[in-house]
């Protein structure tokens, strides 16, 4: 009994709790996330460059307003801010790739994260798209990348801590026969991109004694598995960004901001019609 009251005690000064209004400003940033997405998924195709995508996504947050979140940000290792408004990672590039002249080809698959800040709030999501024909085994990598932020946004509502979501993300992508990255995580989110608490799609005992957090209304946090084909380790390249699946084979990332509230979970990075990746 003392250990839980300890860890509600710890958590509970975490956590930033977000009022409705809040949240339904949070949703005014979600929704341009989600139409900047969309103007990138009709643009890739074979030949287009990584550039000509961000290229076009920055243009359309700076029209409505909005702040490209991630550009400028400073890297973990040499303090290189990040020069693009959307992460695009090809093929065994996790996160964080870098947009440039490379060309999309056929049989590729392409992960997108972006986020933006509108009027003082953040929104941020992330999809993995395949170029064409793609192999069997990386649709399905995808499927199950897919599947793993969906069953997520199922759990919530029946789960008490996220450490019990997090237990049952590993174990869906463990018994589909990939790895959960691990020592990248999800965040929680609202006038700053990254919060605290830290949201993991994996389990540790560790984390569920020092890092856990109860699921109530007024959380909101951006749940992003990343998967890879065999191995949890990752590694980073010499730009100070782009981290790849050290397997060198293909890996996928799918993320929402969600928002916890009294009548269950609302994705705010969804479409005006609540359509979604992952629903």
């Amino acid at each position: 009994m003392q250990q839980t009251e300890d860890k509600e005690y710890m958590q509970e000064r975490r956590q930033n709790l977000k009022s409705e209004a809040e949240i339904a400003c949070m949703r005014q940033a979600g929704l341009l996330t989600w139409q900047a997405h969309q103007l990138a998924a009709a643009m890739l195709h074979p030949g287009v460059t990584t550039a000509e995508v961000n290229a076009a996504m920055e243009s359309f947050m700076l029209e409505h307003g909005a702040e490209p979140l991630f550009k400028g940000v400073p890297s973990s290792t040499g303090n290189v801010p990040f020069p693009a408004a959307a992460c695009i990672s090809v093929n065994e590039e996790l996160v964080h790739g870098i947009p440039g002249p490379r060309r999309l080809q056929e049989g590729d698959i392409v992960s997108i994260d972006t986020g933006v800040r509108y009027q003082g709030w953040c929104g941020d999501a992330a999809v993995t798209h395949a170029i064409g024909k793609i192999e069997d085994p990386t649709r399905r990598l995808l499927e199950v990348t897919e599947g793993t932020l969906r069953l997520a946004i199922e759990l919530i509502p029946q789960c008490q801590w996220w450490s019990e979501v997090a237990r049952e993300l590993e174990a869906y992508v463990k018994r589909a026969g990939f790895a959960v990255v691990e020592g990248l995580v999800g965040h929680s989110i609202g006038r700053e991109m990254w919060e605290s608490p830290q949201v993991p799609n994996y389990f540790t005992l560790q984390y569920q004694a020092l890092g856990d957090f109860v699921l109530q209304p007024g959380v909101v946090i951006a749940v992003e598995p990343m998967v890879t084909m065999t191995s949890k380790r990752v590694q980073t390249l010499g730009d100070h960004w782009t981290i790849v699946a050290q397997d060198g084979k293909p890996a996928a990332h799918f993320e929402h901001t969600l928002a916890i509230t009294n009548s269950g979970v609302q994705i705010l990075t969804a479409g005006p019609d609540g359509q979604a990746w992952a629903t």
